[in-house]
């Protein structure tokens, strides 16, 4: 019972540490060792939030590690699933703070927004974006999961969604999840197959981004694909 006390005192002291004053005077493992407490209840959770960071080396790469790793690393599945819940929420708070919707596309920021869409995605997806013709943004999702050059890749999709949106632009993102943000020859051909799918509704395609890490490429902005894209 008295043990039961000291961890309970101990919660609620941290607790308020970081009511006072969020986590900025935290360091990794005590912000770590904090969101264990919703998890991992009745123990005493810096020493596992150490063991976490010596085994996969930073606080992100405990949250990217994969599902599996976690439990058998000792963690039970609903505790290994609420980790991995993390880089979803992240990317779906900043998402929903930054939101685009009925804001003119602009190029200074889109990069930076259709990066923080891929925030936590450890397999290949490819995004949609969609403009009126003033440039506001109709449509913002993802509309496949898997290689961008594998025949699965949803032109159908793209269409429908196009014309479900009465869009004007379109914009396809893809990323590379453990590689480097430029254009394979792929990518390339997916694209031409995307504009001209898209050419025969009358939306034009602007651009495609890709994504890998924390970098990202325009490659209608990198002049990598030449001509392939309409101006906007």
């Amino acid at each position: 019972m008295a043990t039961d006390n000291v961890h309970k005192n101990h919660r609620s002291r941290v607790r308020k540490k970081f009511l006072d004053n969020g986590l900025d005077n935290f360091e990794m493992h005590e912000s770590l060792e904090f969101l264990l407490f919703y998890c991992v209840p009745y123990k005493n959770t810096s020493e596992l939030a150490h063991r976490l960071l010596d085994e996969f080396g930073s606080l992100s790469a405990v949250f990217d590690a994969p599902f599996n790793a976690l439990c058998q690393f000792g963690l039970t599945e609903t505790q290994a699933a609420y980790l991995k819940l993390m880089p979803e929420i992240s990317r779906l708070y900043i998402d929903d703070k930054h939101n685009n919707r009925d804001k003119v596309f602009n190029y200074k920021t889109a990069g930076q927004s259709i990066l923080n869409k891929f925030i936590g995605r450890e397999n290949e997806n490819v995004l949609l974006l969609l403009l009126d013709a003033k440039g506001k943004e109709l449509y913002c999702g993802i509309v496949s999961k898997g290689s961008i050059n594998d025949t699965t890749l949803p032109i159908r999709k793209i269409v429908d969604f196009a014309m479900r949106y009465n869009s004007k632009f379109a914009i396809i993102a893809h990323n590379h999840p453990s590689g480097i943000a430029l254009p394979s020859k792929e990518d390339i051909n997916a694209t031409i197959n995307v504009k001209n799918a898209l050419n025969l509704i009358g939306v034009r395609l602007i651009d495609h981004f890709i994504v890998a890490d924390n970098d990202y490429v325009s490659l209608a902005q990198s002049n990598l694909s030449g001509d392939l894209f309409d101006s906007f």
